[in-house]
């Protein structure tokens, strides 16, 4: 087995400016308007296709447009408006319970603090960052999906696999400046070039990235 390869701090600022260029128009994926809509989106879709939540989502937030509709939601009629994504017993239950704290505790406002957030059910570090984020812009962290997971290993940002360390890694090798949307430059990396089988000899970044992993590419 290859020894992980790290990226030095000046590849690694190389790396982040070259996707930047290369991604000028990424933004986060999931369609909101408010940042309840966007609560409630962000739940939906953990281990769930962005397509699958955005087709359920606009009739869902004609339907639900406060916490305190979600918060009185019947359960059963929840779980039917948001069939097709996977845990969705699980995700409707968590979404009426994290309303009602919104309703009760917050006066309806989503939080804008992480430790408020992620002591909402259903909400971890990476739902709470993609809220501050795409909510309120407050950048704290970035954050981390499965695509980040895959990507910072191969690329060479971070030899874990725990989004808690990804996510600092990033952090100490990344600018500030590229928080806010560098989670999502790396998604969309993924989705046109860096997937199951990499495009390695056309990609932007075939001079730095370290290739951990990459066992077959094109």
């Amino acid at each position: 087995m290859m020894a992980y390869e790290k990226l030095s701090s000046a590849e690694a600022k190389r790396a982040i400016e070259i996707l930047e260029k290369s991604y000028p128009d990424v933004h986060y994926y999931l369609n909101f308007k408010t940042p309840i809509d966007l609560l409630v989106a962000a739940i939906l879709s953990a281990q769930t296709r962005d397509t699958t939540v955005n087709a359920i989502t606009p009739e869902l937030f004609k339907k639900y447009k406060t916490a305190g509709d979600y918060a009185k939601a019947d359960p059963e009629e929840l779980l039917s408006d948001i069939k097709g994504v996977f845990y969705a017993k699980n995700k409707s239950l968590n979404i009426i319970k994290a309303c009602k704290i919104i309703e009760e505790k917050y006066k309806g406002k989503v939080p804008d603090k992480m430790d408020e957030l992620i002591e909402l059910p259903g909400i971890g570090r990476k739902t709470a960052n993609t809220i501050l984020i795409n909510a309120y812009g407050i950048v704290e962290g970035l954050p981390v999906d499965t695509w980040v997971i895959k990507l910072a290993y191969r690329i060479g940002f971070s030899e874990s696999k725990n989004p808690d360390v990804i996510e600092k890694d990033l952090e100490s090798m990344i600018d500030r400046k590229y928080w806010k949307n560098i989670s999502y430059i790396l998604k969309e990396h993924g989705k046109q070039i860096c997937g199951t089988v990499p495009k390695c000899n056309s990609c932007m970044l075939n001079k730095i990235c370290k290739r951990n992993g990459v066992t077959k590419s094109e």
